[in-house]
């Protein structure tokens, strides 16, 4: 069954919410998982690509946007619509959207990050009850700092 873990962040920036999702991927895909970075728009998808790139000097992610040539041969690919095709063997979903896509049980683990805007509260709030209504093991980690 599908293991569903929240961060909860105490910022309210889409900022912190986006670094922390590049944080995070960096330490997944570390640990030798394949990651699928689910966005609510290809706008948000675009960034998260960018921010990829920048987050920390020191940092490099293979990642690619869904669709891109690369997106077959990268740890890491970001998409909005469409779940990655069931040939990747995605382990991990990082969940951005404010609903839960209705694929996600196709993967190990899910993640979801809140931070305190009161939309992505509101949202990740009915994310949580909806697991939990559907039985799936359901774990909150308060966070101060960045993921190691």
């Amino acid at each position: 069954m599908t293991q569903i873990d929240f961060y909860v962040l105490p910022d309210t920036t889409l900022e912190a919410r986006l670094d922390f999702a590049c944080r995070l991927a960096e330490t997944i895909q570390r640990k030798g998982y394949r990651l699928h970075l689910h966005a609510e728009d290809e706008a948000m998808a675009r960034e998260l690509d960018a921010a990829l790139w920048t987050f920390r000097a020191d940092a490099y992610v293979p990642h690619a946007l869904a669709g891109d040539d690369l997106a077959d041969r990268v740890p890491v690919t970001i998409g909005w619509a469409e779940p990655p095709p069931p040939e990747r063997a995605v382990q991990a979903l990082l969940n951005l959207s404010p609903g839960i896509p209705e694929w996600f049980s196709r993967f190990e683990r899910v993640a979801e990050i809140i931070n305190q805007h009161q939309a992505v509260l509101t949202a990740k709030r009915e994310c949580w009850q909806t697991y939990r209504k559907r039985g799936y093991p359901v774990k909150a980690h308060q966070l101060r700092g960045q993921p190691g």
